[in-house]
Formats: C-alpha cells, sequence, structure tokens
C-alpha cells in the first residue's frame, strides 16, 4: 500500500500530522491558509515540495468555500467583503493569502516559487475584463489541484534518471549502498519522493542491496521519518547516527558498496550551491574524501536561477529548545529486553545540562564543487569541464 502523506479531494485537505510518527498515524484537516502556515512552521508537515502543495491546496480549499457560498446565492464571503468581490479583488486576495504562506519558512524556494505561479495564473484570469469572481476561483483551484498531480509524476522520472545515472557509474549487475540524510520521500513530496525516490526506483529495480540513513538531528527526521517509510516499503536499511558517518565510510564502504550520497535540496542556487537539512555539508565533505558520488534530487522548482550562490541563501534559525529537548513516547521493556512503545504518552525531556545555550540553523549549504550531479525530472545536470553547472538541459 502506498504512504500517502497528503489526502486531498476536491473542497477537503489532511495532512499526517509528522510530529506524530512514526508511533502514531494521525491526520490532521487543514481548512485554510491560517492552518496550513501553523502546519507549516511547526514541522507538522515538512519538505520543501510538500510545504509548497499544502499551502497551494490550502487556499483551494477556501476558494472552494467561497464558490459554495457564491452559488447558495450568498452576497457574503469568506473575504470579508459585503457584496461579490470582482476578479480583480478575489485575484488580489488570493495573492495576499500566497505572500502570508510563504513567510512560514523562508528557505525553501518550492513555496515562494508555487505562490509566484499561483498568483500569475489568477492575474491573467483576473485581466480577462469577461472574468468574475468564480473564474478566478475555478482557475486557481485548477492550477493548485494540478500542481499535486504534477509533483508524484516528477518524483518518479526524478527516480528514474537518478536510478540510470548512479548505475551507470556503478560496476555492472552490481547492488549498490547508498547514504541519505533526512526525509525525502512521500512525507516531503506530494508522494514517492525525490532522493528517497531514487531510493525507491532502485530498490524496484532489484539494485539495491542496502540503505544507510542518518538520524538527522535535532528534529530526527530520518529515524522518524525516514525510517518509517523505508520500512513501510520494505527496503533493507540501517539507521546511524549523523556521527557515524565517516566510520561507516571507512569500516563498511567497500563490504557493502557504498557508491553515492544521495539527498535532497530545498534551495539549489544559480551555482549549484545547495541549501538542505543541516549536516548535508559534512556528509558531501566525507562523500568526496571517500571517493563517493555525492547526488542531489529535487524537482526544477527548487532549483532558483535568482540566487546566484549559497551566500544570498538565507538559512532558517529554528529555536534552540529543539537541541536541548526531544520529544518522544515512553517505552517498556519486559523481562527478556524487548522494548514496546507506550502509544499516547509522548513526553518532552530535557537532554543537555541546565542554562545550556544551543545554536539550530535548519540548513546548511554545500558548495557546489562538492556535488557530483543534481538529478531532476528532466535528467541530471553535471558540471563542464570548467566546474561549472550546465542547466540548458533541464531548462530548455
Amino acid at each position: 500500500m502506498v504512504l500517502v502523506a497528503i489526502r486531498y479531494v476536491h473542497g477537503h485537505l489532511e495532512i499526517i500530522d509528522q510530529l506524530r510518527l512514526p508511533h502514531e498515524e494521525i491526520y490532521n484537516e487543514i481548512q485554510n491558509s491560517r492552518d496550513a502556515w501553523h502546519a507549516i512552521k511547526t514541522m507538522q508537515v515538512r519538505g520543501a515540495p510538500a510545504i509548497a502543495i499544502v499551502a497551494a491546496l490550502s487556499v483551494a480549499i477556501e476558494a472552494a468555500d467561497v464558490l459554495k457560498t457564491l452559488d447558495l446565492g450568498v452576497n457574503s464571503n469568506c473575504y470579508g467583503g459585503p457584496k461579490t468581490p470582482s476578479a480583480e479583488e478575489t485575484a488580489k486576495q488570493i495573492a495576499l493569502q500566497l505572500e502570508y504562506l510563504v513567510t512560514s519558512r523562508p528557505t525553501a524556494v518550492n513555496l515562494a516559487d508555487a505562490a509566484a505561479k499561483l498568483k500569475a495564473v489568477v492575474s491573467a484570469v483576473a485581466d480577462d475584463s469577461k472574468s468574475d469572481c468564480r473564474s478566478v476561483l475555478k482557475a486557481y483551484i485548477g492550477a493548485a489541484e494540478q500542481m499535486l498531480m504534477d509533483d508524484v509524476k516528477d518524483n518518479e522520472q526524478i527516480g528514474m534518471h537518478g536510478t540510470a545515472w548512479i548505475l551507470k557509474r556503478s560496476l555492472p549487475d552490481s547492488r549498490v549502498s547508498v547514504i541519505t540524510h533526512c526525509n525525502t520521500g512521500s512525507l516531503a513530496t506530494a508522494g514517492y519522493g525525490t532522493a528517497l525516490g531514487v531510493i525507491r526506483s532502485l530498490h524496484a529495480g532489484g539494485h539495491l542491496r542496502h540503505v544507510f540513513y542518518t538520524e538527522t538531528r535535532p528534529y530526527n527526521q530520518g529515524s522518524r521519518l525516514t525510517g518509517y517509510e523505508l520500512i513501510h516499503d520494505g527496503i533493507p536499511a540501517t539507521l546511524i547516527t549523523d556521527s557515524m558517518a565517516a566510520a561507516l565510510f571507512n569500516t563498511r564502504g567497500e563490504s557493502e558498496n557504498i557508491v553515492a550520497v544521495i539527498v535532497g535540496a530545498d534551495r539549489v542556487a544559480a551555482n549549484g550551491d545547495t541549501a538542505n537539512k543541516v549536516g548535508t555539508y559534512a556528509l558531501a565533505v566525507l562523500a568526496r574524501y571517500h571517493g563517493v558520488k555525492l547526488l542531489v534530487a529535487a524537482p526544477r522548482t527548487t532549483i532558483d536561477m535568482e540566487t546566484k550562490s549559497g551566500t544570498d541563501i538565507r538559512i532558517e534559525e529554528r529555536p534552540q529548545v529543539e537541541v536541548l529537548n526531544t520529544r518522544s513516547p515512553r517505552v517498556v521493556r519486559d523481562a527478556y529486553g524487548t522494548q514496546e512503545v507506550v502509544k499516547g504518552s509522548v513526553e518532552e525531556v530535557c537532554v543537555a545540562a541546565h542554562n545550556t545555550r544551543a545554536w539550530n540553523p535548519a540548513f546548511d549549504v554545500t558548495p557546489a564543487e562538492l556535488i557530483d550531479g543534481i538529478v531532476t525530472e528532466k535528467g541530471v545536470v553535471e558540471k563542464d569541464e570548467n566546474g561549472v553547472f550546465q542547466w540548458n538541459k533541464v531548462f530548455d
């Protein structure tokens, strides 16, 4: 059964609460853009593609509510006006909602990119003299729903291109092992995943030997979410703490046939510098030292040609309490040491000394020099002889 993190039918949206995973599978309803902003900010939903889709669909939910009101012949509307708004007023209100949602997570470019595209859609419809409020709302809903469908298709293409790229650089007929960081699967996208999509594709083709995935402190997206997805899909995998990667490369890299580190991205600058979950840079340095390829998996919407380099990327800093404390359910053990989770017993505990100060950047930037390829839905982008990524392959 396919893991579904975003449940959407016209006029209704639910997301799996990723803060409750892996021990509880709870879906929360998103009724409006305020709900979506809160879910994104608190990381109930996370992953650059997923937050863009949830944000877009939350406004579609509100748009559908307005259409229902208009169909009932009621003049008042959820935009607060005393009468049915004009096409221009409707487009303006949608634009304001999208701009508000962009403030929830500033580093991921997908959210801003989706907002810009959707604003362009409603603006174009509103400019037509024959348009009214209904036509703008319907156009927005259609565009947002199309983004949901396109994301899944794009991720499957990323998986296919990434698999071909890795196998081309591996020994014929050998099964490969890879390392991944954070969570880049169905929970981080509309479905299938980016870096985890490549891993799913390798596994489906019988080419995957093993996946090693990092814990990904401080939010543990690896141990909580990637582990949840890998176990769900029956993919052979082993969890390591972030600090074990060097030892893994050194002691088991050859015997396990570790050929690649595959990661996602929250923003790729024009020169190829890549912002991703903090810890990616360290893995990139280790991979280069040990002669292992680093592959970034991301849809074209993550590539920000307006940002020249990583120094121009704004890095979100989150509360230090996320480093100082951790949340988890209690466990009980029997006489044989078998562990069982007590469901519904989630508690927050402190793991640092009293009065400790912590720094908590959500992302770091991996220099383009350390990246061997960037796989998109249109293919893999590599550097030319001058060390420059050639984007024309995927954007022309």
